[in-house]
Parts: structure tokens; C-alpha cells; sequence
């Protein structure tokens, strides 16, 4: 009898820091477009799940101890999906005005990793896969679209680094 392969699904976090507050008029076009992309999203071929908060959103939810920074987190089901969602429609839009609302930043802020079927990451999980892409660049354990991993590579969860990656953090 052979095991089953495991399932996974492409854990993704991107954050931003905001260069005003979100009730000011510079942010209104991004927070009146909020709803509307994550409906884009939770509509688009390959998305599984997203981070919410009370307020249907994750504007609110805190990383890194830092108020000025916003969370976005989705699940997906691969790479392809992904990417196809944040090329298109409304999302392509806002993320062409992106400089109007976020400052920019030299560090990475965005990155992927794949997840066991089923499993939803935590913001711990997410800041600690950040905090490795910073470190050391693109590996399984925290990737990018540019350099990403096939699945499986390696899945760890909340606060397992994988052998060899060690992380400082």
C-alpha cells in the first residue's frame, strides 16, 4: 500500500507601510477599493482563504508591533492563481498606485510559502517566513514569485525553521 503525496496550497503575506493614516483623504481611494478587491479575490479561480479581522478586512491586524504597517495574507491554490489575480482588474489598478499610498521600502515585504492542505497561517507564522527571505534571500522555507519553490520543498509551520535554514530570529 503507498502513502497518499500531500496536499498543498501556497501561503502568501505582503505588508506595507502606510504613508498616512487610513481615515485621511490621501488613503480614501485605497480603502473605498478594499471591499472590492478582496471580492475580486475570494471570486478568483485558485483562492482559498484570506486573513479577516472583525472588520472583514485585515487593515487592523498587527505585524511587527508596528501601526503604520497593513497585513494582507491569502491562501492559494499555486503560483499560476496567484499571479493571474494580482495581473488583473482592479487589483493590477491599485497596485499601479501603490507609491501614493505606501511608503516604499528597501526590504521585502512580500513573500510566499507552501502550506499542508487545510493548514491557515498565523501572522506569527508570516513575520517569521518574512523575517527569513530578509535573511537569506529566497529558499523553500520563504520565497518570491520570481524565485519560488515546488510544493513540498518544504512546509514547516508556525515557528519550525527546516534543517540548514536557521534563521536568527
Amino acid at each position: 500500500m503507498t502513502e497518499a503525496t500531500p496536499a498543498y496550497e501556497l501561503a502568501q503575506v505582503n505588508i506595507a507601510r502606510l504613508k498616512a493614516p487610513l481615515d485621511s483623504p490621501q488613503l480614501k481611494d485605497f480603502v473605498d477599493n478594499l471591499d472590492p478587491v478582496n471580492a475580486d479575490a475570494e471570486a478568483a479561480e485558485g483562492f482559498i482563504w484570506r486573513l479577516r479581522s472583525e472588520e472583514g478586512n485585515a487593515t487592523d491586524v498587527a505585524v511587527f508591533d508596528d501601526a503604520w504597517l497593513i497585513l494582507n495574507m491569502t491562501v492559494w491554490r499555486d503560483t499560476d492563481t496567484l499571479t493571474a489575480y494580482m495581473y488583473r482588474g482592479r487589483h493590477r489598478e491599485m497596485l499601479a498606485r501603490r507609491r501614493e499610498f505606501f511608503e516604499r521600502v528597501q526590504e521585502a515585504m512580500t513573500t510566499l510559502w507552501w502550506v499542508p492542505e487545510g493548514h491557515r497561517p498565523t501572522v506569527a507564522e508570516a513575520e517569521a517566513r518574512l523575517l527569513h527571505l530578509r535573511a537569506h534571500g529566497p529558499t523553500p522555507y520563504a520565497f518570491t514569485l520570481r524565485t519560488s519553490f515546488p510544493p513540498g520543498a518544504s512546509t514547516p509551520v508556525a515557528g519550525e525553521v527546516p534543517d540548514g535554514l536557521g534563521c536568527s530570529v
